[in-house]
């Protein structure tokens, strides 16, 4: 999911919108017709600094579409704090868009509800096949084993930007590549009203994303082997205390950020006010904001240490928007029509130039506006280090559950009160009652 990026919605939520009949789009006959062909509408997700820049990035390229097809496609930028409980109403209702974005990570929760059309051999024949897209991004649309409940549309990592003049007057010489380097020259780099690192702490899905990525490198996960939630074992308390350290003991965070959701914390890093971001393919947002791309460097998250790899190495998840579509939509021919479009090369080119994000179709990431330093960081951790968050049906409550406890936590470091192992594991039971499954 994208940049950032909150999905606060409650498990009574899901749990409705699981135990639904599934349904969703324009058709209320619980299957997809052509009743409408001239009209799409679509819900595209924020990608950009704000909803106005994603109009300006998207509306062209819709309009093209349209004197291409005849199809006329209504946009709707949805914001990351509304995106998911929207797409959960519509399965409920049966009254949504034709076509949808959905953050990668939610892919195997909402196919669970049976709302979304699925991506079997014969639908991805109709867009140019399977194969076309990257294995990566495939591994994150859905419940293995099952046809994919959406397409990868734009492909993401997390990288570290740091500020190349706050470390040059800091007298450091190279970015950190271990959690013990970035606490040390944070400390460093946090004084005169500026701080070391800049986070997003009221937002549950980068809670989610940062605490996955800490708990791989402890050698933890969430969920077991037969995916039920596992949120107190040893290795998932340390990472998500490592995390939340980064403000309670080490102070490299601003006690202000617990309070951050909207992408305050990109704003915060352009205007220098923060020395380094841990944030997916930024480098679109942070040139709308006015840096420029000269002002910072680009290096891998960093690890307990070593360098990024597989394992423990794992510095990131696989981030990424897909691109679904409601089964029940009353313009599917239209529907797939538009999914082949956006998914095109020339489209690919256009919409991951203007986001800063990869393509996940082979032969548009090849192309040579693909191959900045930026990119070549982003596509190694794609390719070396980046492992997919659970692809299981329970996937949006574990989202919400942790990242709203880790929310907390942040809010007591932010107050100076105690964050104790014992408190960190105290949150996370709290969390894994939440689950069904628990």
């Amino acid at each position: 999911m994208r940049s950032i990026r909150a999905a606060a919605v409650g498990a009574v939520t899901l749990s409705l919108a699981l135990a639904a009949s599934a349904c969703g789009g324009g058709s209320s006959n619980g299957g997809g017709s052509n009743d409408s062909p001239k009209t799409l509408t679509y819900w595209a997700s924020n990608q950009g600094a704000s909803i106005e820049v994603d109009k300006k990035v998207l509306q062209p390229e819709l309009d093209k579409f349209e004197k291409q097809t005849g199809i006329k496609v209504k946009l709707e930028v949805v914001p990351w704090s509304d995106l998911l409980n929207r797409i959960l109403t519509a399965t409920t209702s049966g009254q949504g868009p034709d076509v949808l974005n959905i953050g990668n990570t939610w892919s195997a929760s909402l196919q669970a509800t049976g709302a979304l059309l699925p991506w079997d051999a014969k639908n991805f024949a109709k867009i140019g096949g399977r194969d076309r897209f990257v294995d990566s991004a495939l591994g994150s649309t859905g419940a293995e084993g099952k046809d994919p409940s959406a397409v990868p549309l734009y492909s993401m990592a997390y990288a570290l930007y740091y500020n190349k003049k706050m470390f040059a007057d800091a007298g450091i010489a190279q970015p950190p590549a271990t959690w013990a380097e970035l606490a040390a020259d944070g400390e460093k780099l946090s004084k005169d009203g500026k701080w070391g690192l800049g986070a997003e702490g009221s937002n549950p899905s980068e809670n989610i994303h940062h605490v996955f990525v800490f708990a791989q490198q402890h050698g933890a996960d969430f969920f077991t082997a037969d995916g039920k939630p596992d949120f107190t074992s040893d290795g998932v308390v340390t990472a998500v205390k490592q995390y939340v350290d980064l403000m309670a003991k080490d102070k490299v965070i601003a006690p202000g950020n617990a309070e951050y959701a909207q992408n305050q914390s990109v704003s915060d890093f352009a205007k220098g006010k923060t020395a380094m971001l841990l944030w997916q393919s930024a480098s679109a947002n942070l040139k709308s904001q006015g840096m420029s791309e000269d002002d910072y460097g680009i290096a891998p998250v960093p690890v307990q240490s070593g360098t990024p790899g597989t394992g423990a190495q794992v510095n990131s998840m696989v981030a990424g928007i897909n691109l679904a579509v409601f089964k029940n939509t009353d313009n599917l021919d239209g529907a797939t029509q538009f999914v082949k479009f956006m998914t095109g090369d020339a489209e690919q080119k256009i919409l991951n130039t203007a986001y800063s994000s990869i393509p996940p179709v082979k032969t548009a990431q090849t192309d040579s506006a693909f191959n900045t330093p930026a990119n070549a960081v982003l596509k190694d951790t794609l390719a070396k280090s980046a492992a997919a968050l659970p692809q299981v049906a329970d996937e949006s409550q574990f989202e919400t559950a942790v990242g709203t406890a880790v929310k907390g936590l942040f809010a007591d470091a932010a107050a100076g009160r105690a964050v104790t192992t014992d408190s960190v594991k105290a949150a996370l039971e709290k969390a894994q009652q939440q689950m069904p499954a628990a």
